[in-house]
């Protein structure tokens, strides 16, 4: 097989820089591994790896590995260490949006290809499951087959379990739970020195909490245990709507601080329009076409923007109705909405964990999934959320951007400070999550307007000196990582010195480059 990948090699010359001292410096590493997946040197595989979601950002690499087991991966990592210019970047389903998966002239191992298990323990209340695996598959397997599921999801669940984990995985469950990386007890990590190793609380702790929020720089995860809790087969599916900030932060907050039985199963909200822009207006607020968005009963004071609180209950089939309406009825009541703009529907637990999925099948249908999407995604204090409003919201994105905009709150408590995630200071920060969808000119902004817009904000919330942080952050030079980390950025490099010290690993995030030395 590697005999023939290097044959392919040689023969795709249009693929990669043969001519390049790289190419003839790498082949003959390759030489005599035994790998039970595949490798290729060029085609199709080739110029996926170069891409992702957001398509703002394109690499080359030099191969893709197609791995059985943890065992391949660790021996590809093994390979780059023999040369001194190779680098290896973990992919998983491909979201991320500004390259943080590429390895231009480097080896990408593609995630989804490890041989898929998912081994649900109904006693003990956990899965197994293969870091490659998607989300959207832990869901099937949990819940369909034992009615259980993972405590903590991301609203998107074609990501991988390694690729969200290596950042955080948050939603609207988050505020119980904390997000992904709370909510696994035990990793098989492939780190940067090429060792496949386990590691939990207990046992290898440091490579624990390095990888768990590590955006790929210490290991990459093959394996991870995922806690499970009974699976409702039903969700109350609730949307209230707000004209006043302050409000929509207040109630936003106090069912997130309730904690667990004394508040909804999941919170978010999101920032639309007030207009009737079919996007990004009124149109967008809808749960179903038999319960539209009624304008006419907003407060005459109402602004450019308006805000929305999603809620959901969890239930089961054999809880009374009567039950079930009390209850929603006890935990909506005191929260200060505009009366009459309150939108709701029953609807299946898969049904609801899968709504983006229905969104993206519309999307990829009109071509918009396939655009860019130059994504923004922050945590931002709640000190500076007010502030963050009147400057971002109701100024620089009045008039919407094409796509959701996220916001809701989390709470510090639940994120372990062990792990390797920056996080602003304060108990309760939110995230603010802009994703866009790059419409056809005329019909929206080019791709630059849009990224120049997304420096503008950052630039604003740098200005005004706001507690903040990029989510699935992204920066050009390690000085502004640096500032990204903060007081953790010490603790960060010795976590690379010790667990990937040629900085073999995620190139793509462009933290460190190859061959570092700690400073």
């Amino acid at each position: 097989m590697i005999a023939y990948a290097i044959d392919r090699f040689l023969d795709h010359d249009n693929d990669v820089e043969s001519s390049s001292s790289a190419g003839a410096d790498v082949l003959p590493l390759f030489t005599g591994i035994n790998l039970l997946g595949t490798l290729e040197f060029g085609g199709g595989s080739l110029r996926a790896a170069g891409t992702d979601f957001g398509a703002v950002q394109s690499s080359k690499p030099l191969a893709v590995i197609k791995p059985l087991t943890s065992d391949d991966v660790a021996k590809v990592i093994r390979v780059a260490l023999l040369s001194q210019h190779l680098t290896v970047a973990a992919r998983g389903n491909g979201h991320s949006v500004n390259g943080q998966a590429m390895a231009h002239r480097g080896l990408v191992v593609d995630m989804k290809t490890i041989e898929h298990k998912i081994d649900v323990n109904p006693t003990a209340a956990y899965a197994d499951v293969s870091g490659g695996a998607l989300w959207a598959d832990v869901l099937k397997r949990c819940v369909l087959g034992y009615g259980l599921a993972p405590r903590s999801w991301t609203d998107y669940l074609d990501l991988t379990v390694g690729g969200t984990l290596s950042n955080g995985g948050v939603s609207g469950q988050a505020f119980l739970y904390g997000p992904q990386t709370e909510n696994v007890t035990e990793l098989e990590v492939v780190t940067g020195n090429g060792d496949v190793l386990v590691c939990s609380n207990n046992q290898n702790p440091e490579l624990f909490f390095s990888v768990l929020g590590g955006l790929g720089q210490f290991g990459i995860i093959t394996r991870a245990r995922v806690l499970l809790q009974p699976a409702p087969d039903m969700v109350r599916w609730i949307r209230v709507v707000y004209s006043e900030f302050s409000e929509f932060t207040r109630d936003a907050e106090l069912l997130a601080s309730r904690g667990e039985g004394n508040s909804f199963d999941y919170v978010e909200g999101f920032v639309f329009v007030n207009s009737d822009d079919p996007v990004n207006g009124w149109p967008s607020m809808p749960l179903n076409p038999d319960q539209p968005f009624d304008p006419t009963r907003m407060t005459p004071n109402a602004g450019p923007v308006l805000y929305c609180l999603e809620v959901a209950l969890h239930y089961k089939n054999e809880d009374p109705p009567s039950a079930i309406d009390e209850r929603a009825e006890r935990l909506v009541g005191g929260l200060k909405f505009m009366e009459g703009l309150r939108l709701e529907v029953d609807v299946g637990y898969i049904d609801f964990l899968v709504r983006v999925k229905r969104a993206e099948e519309g999307a990829m249908a009109s071509g918009i999934w396939d655009a860019p999407h130059p994504w923004l995604n922050l945590f931002v204090s709640q000190k500076n959320i007010a502030d963050f409003d009147r400057l971002v919201f109701k100024n620089i994105l009045k008039h919407g951007i094409g796509g959701p905009i996220l916001i809701y709150p989390l709470l510090r408590s639940k994120w372990d400070s062990r792990k390797s995630v920056a996080l602003p200071e304060g108990d309760v920060f939110y995230l603010v999550a802009l994703l866009r969808f790059s419409f056809p000119y005329p019909k929206g902004p080019s791709v630059e307007e849009m990224m120049a817009q997304n420096q503008e904000i950052v630039q604003t919330c740098t200005t005004n000196a706001f507690d903040f942080k990029l989510y699935l952050p992204h920066y050009n030079s390690m000085d502004a990582w640096k500032l990204h980390f903060a007081d953790q950025w010490p603790r960060f490099q010795q976590r690379k010195a010790r667990f990937d010290p040629m900085a073999i690993l995620s190139p793509g995030q462009k933290i460190f480059p190859r061959n570092w030395q700690p400073s």
